[in-house]
């Protein structure tokens, strides 16, 4: 497949040229939404979405219930729709857990620790009630768990992987956006949930529905399986999934979620895409494999994943390539600031990039 053919696809699967009607419906229509910075999983969100609705609006939707965030895959954070949780850590936790046991045995962090810290969780949460992660910490020191040094967080993330606790509601922060979330008791906090009949393969197709064209390789990465697994979701989905070239996947009945039939070709032609500005660990840059579809190899290698993991926030050409990076502060004092552009030599003018830029400006100051 042609890189135009295939960008323009992927641009639609993300709803990054089709936004969805609400914060809400994008969510949903990711499955899943990586969020370590937690601005810019809610950006991701907003990027997605007609109507361009503001920090505080993606905020009112966790704070509804709408929206959580938890350690779904690959050991790390995204943000979900509370009824999927269930099933995706029923294909995912089992992996999470055996990747963290390195760390967990050198921490000495086992079923006892574990299981008197989720006694002490439910009983501090249960009844509505919420935690700030010191207060939390403050919970498990109470009760005799030691959150030394990095155990706090081990544990936390042990036991949302457990399904014990979400990230819900966001915690109000003095003079500048929010950067936390309350912890709640999941039983109580997630309503409606319900499993699939084959949930590795619903797992895939949900993958395909909001990023393909695709490959296996693709899905193993983003869903942090082994080759045997994503395999086997490929056998699982059936015809609800179609290979539109060998070893590319879609969703069975859309051209990566463009809605066009699965063996038609899609492309810029008639498309308004203009300059876009993602966040860090955005979805159409980091949930694949091979990123080069979309940049090349030295630019991957300055976007990240870096040596501690960090991605950087890009900035998207109208033909669905990285032209750049930007950056953006939300220290108390400096998240009124103006992102600041980065750009690659032969970018697109200032003007696209600045329009891009602005609009992230006013999701989080409106």
């Amino acid at each position: 497949m042609d890189l135009e053919n295939l960008r323009a696809r992927r641009l639609r699967a993300h709803r990054l040229s089709d936004p969805a009607p609400d914060v809400v419906s994008a969510a949903r229509h990711l499955t899943a939404t990586q969020a370590q910075e937690f601005w810019g999983g809610r950006w991701a969100l907003a990027v997605r979405t007609a109507g361009e609705p503001t920090l505080r609006e993606v905020d009112r939707a966790f704070d509804r219930g709408d929206l959580i965030r938890s350690w779904t895959q690959r050991g790390t954070v995204h943000i979900v729709d509370p009824r999927d949780l269930g099933w995706m850590l029923s294909v995912t936790s089992a992996r999470q857990d055996r990747q963290a046991a390195g760390i967990h045995r050198s921490l000495e962090i086992d079923d006892h620790p574990l299981g008197r810290a989720e006694r002490a969780a439910r009983a501090a949460l249960c009844g509505g009630n919420r935690l700030t992660r010191l207060e939390f910490a403050e919970v498990l020191v109470g009760a005799g768990v030691d959150t030394s040094g990095m155990r706090g967080n081990m544990i936390l993330t042990a036991l949302c992987r457990r399904g014990v606790i979400v990230l819900g509601p966001v915690v109000p922060r003095e003079g500048a956006p929010t950067r936390e979330q309350y912890l709640v008791a999941a039983d109580e906090w997630i309503r409606d949930a319900a499993t699939p009949v084959d949930p590795l393969a619903e797992l895939l197709v949900r993958y395909l529905r909001a990023h393909g064209p695709a490959g296996l390789a693709d899905f193993r990465w983003w869903a942090g399986l082994p080759l045997g697994l994503a395999r086997a979701a490929r056998e699982g989905a059936g015809e609800r999934v179609s290979e539109i070239e060998e070893g590319i996947f879609v969703q069975a009945g859309t051209a990566g979620g463009s809605g066009v039939g699965a063996g038609a070709a899609a492309s810029f032609d008639g498309l308004e895409v203009p300059a876009l500005a993602l966040g860090p660990f955005d979805e159409y840059y980091l949930s694949y494999a091979d990123r080069t579809a979309i940049c090349t190899p030295a630019q991957a290698a300055a976007i990240g994943p870096s040596a501690n993991g960090a991605v950087k926030p890009v900035l998207i050409g109208s033909g669905g390539e990285v032209i750049g990076t930007w950056k953006h502060s939300l220290a108390v004092g400096r998240h009124h600031l103006d992102p600041v552009a980065e750009l690659a030599p032969g970018g697109p003018g200032e003007a696209s990039v600045a329009a891009a830029l602005d609009r992230f400006a006013r999701f989080l100051r409106g």
